[in-house]
């Protein structure tokens, strides 16, 4: 048991390290480079008054729930995630399932906005829609997936992080593990420059 429970979080840990992250002209980056292109990303969205939009189907709506959330209450970002049952219902029932999220994206996104889809398969037709409208409108775009490493989704990001398996329990605690990770380094960040100005104007008090 025990040598299992050790290979499942070393399979986790090596996979999170090596997500292979690329950019809209599929041109390959560093995991740090991505983190680099990730926190400027929401930091121009952040300047620019906009807002990141996070969606996603199943195991993958609670990520971006979460994820939507923790931005929001722990990293003062301004986030949502489009996963309202009476919007789902209504527009699954008026223009069918595959619209669900690029309709609520139509109504709701502007050209400062990042939308960020997660889908493990990469396939979902709802998702991929979701990125055409956030792209008719200009906003900026960065995908999670996982599964097959071409799969549809992971082209169409500015910034795209696949991982490298078929299950979904790696691939989904992978996505969560990297959103929370970039949310902790913005806020570790802010933090720092806070200090660094409080000691500016405690100098220039006692000055």
């Amino acid at each position: 048991m025990l040598d299992w429970i050790k290979n499942h979080f070393n399979t986790l840990h090596n996979l999170q390290l090596n997500s292979l992250v690329t950019d809209l002209s599929g041109e390959t980056l560093a995991i740090d480079d991505g983190f680099k292109h990730y926190i400027r990303c929401v930091n121009t969205m952040r300047h620019a008054s906009g807002k990141l939009i996070f969606i996603g189907n199943g195991g993958s709506a609670g990520i971006a729930s979460h994820l939507a959330i923790d931005y929001a209450q722990n990293g003062r970002i301004h986030a949502l995630t489009l996963n309202d049952v009476s919007a789902l219902t209504c527009l699954s029932n008026d223009y069918g399932y595959e619209y669900v999220f690029s309709k609520q994206i139509e109504f709701h996104a502007r050209k400062e906005d990042v939308l960020i889809a997660i889908s493990s398969s990469g396939k979902s037709p709802n998702i991929l829609n979701a990125v055409a409208a956030a792209r008719n409108i200009g906003c900026q775009v960065i995908t999670f997936t996982g599964f097959e490493e071409n799969n549809s989704l992971s082209r169409l990001g500015d910034l795209n992080f696949y991982i490298a398996s078929k299950g979904y329990g790696f691939v989904e605690v992978a996505h969560l593990a990297l959103g929370h990770a970039m949310l902790d380094y913005i806020i570790q960040e802010r933090c720092q420059s806070n200090s660094i100005q409080q000691e500016i104007l405690t100098a220039e008090v006692m000055e």
